[in-house]
């Protein structure tokens, strides 16, 4: 969660609000995100998340590791890192944003790398794309926790994948949302209700949302892929591992040795 706002709160917003929002806040940062986490994430890496593990170790797209079935969507891609990473390997693939800020930055990036990727501007819920035109689609803390609208963007994933296809996508762990977003032992003691699935919000003096997380518990997320004619085929809730000694906001060693921080949804489209 971001804190720093002139409002918190925890409401309603609906999913062109929280769009709106995401888009204004994204396009600000984008640049200042990059040069806070670029060491981390690399100019050219697949990390699914704060924890530091990479696909090349959890081979999550390709169920007998290697190459994902191309064409891949990457949604929610941010500067592209993830799927720069895939196309180093010969991968056919497209990343898509939101924020025309974050695009800009994975130009920068594709300025002075050798892998460059295609860049798409478009909501993870809304995707511009013919049905059936992916192998694979996948988003690392993209997308999924931060439009209101999360049903949708299984649905979209669904319809753009070929039948037998993986959609695979990391966030928020929803235990979490119990826990104060603090690194250190205060988060470590509950203080609100896991079911109070109610947006994080925060707005400016004038009250207009700034920036907004949506939360869902574990079950909603289940029924969700279901709803969207998905399997749940995996469920990984990674641990932290010793190697990483760096603190994300609300992710540190503290914190992940003791709660998960991370979940990692591996869906697979049906062939019939």
């Amino acid at each position: 969660m971001s804190g720093g706002a002139g409002r918190v709160e925890r409401a309603a917003v609906g999913h062109d609000e929280s769009i709106a929002a995401q888009r204004r806040w994204w396009d600000g940062e984008a640049a200042d995100y990059r040069a806070e986490h670029g060491t981390f994430l690399g100019d050219s890496g697949f990390v699914w998340g704060p924890e530091g593990w990479t696909e090349a170790e959890l081979s999550l797209l390709s169920p007998a590791g290697g190459m994902p079935p191309a064409p891949v969507l990457e949604i929610g891609a941010g500067a592209a890192q993830c799927s720069r990473s895939l196309r180093a390997q010969g991968v056919e693939v497209v990343a898509s944003d939101l924020s025309g800020g974050m695009l800009r930055q994975g130009q920068l990036i594709d300025a002075i790398a050798p892998d460059h990727v295609p860049l798409v501007q478009c909501d993870g819920a809304r995707l511009p794309f013919a049905e059936a035109s992916f192998g694979t689609v996948f988003t690392a803390y993209g997308v999924v926790p931060f439009v209101a609208d999360s049903a949708g963007v299984m649905r979209e994933a669904a319809r753009v994948l070929r039948p037998g296809g993986r959609f695979v996508f990391s966030t928020t762990h929803p235990i979490r949302w119990a826990f104060p977003d603090v690194p250190g032992v205060s988060g470590l003691s509950a203080h609100q209700s896991y079911w109070d699935t109610r947006p994080y919000v925060e707005r400016d003096a004038r009250g207009q949302v700034t920036y907004v997380e949506h939360h869902r518990t574990l079950g909603e997320r289940v029924r969700e892929i279901v709803a969207a004619g998905l399997d749940l085929v995996d469920l990984i809730e990674p641990q932290w591992p010793e190697r990483n000694d760096q603190e994300w906001g609300g992710w540190s060693p503290t914190r992940g040795r003791v709660l998960p921080g991370t979940a990692i949804f591996v869906c697979r489209k049906p062939l019939a």
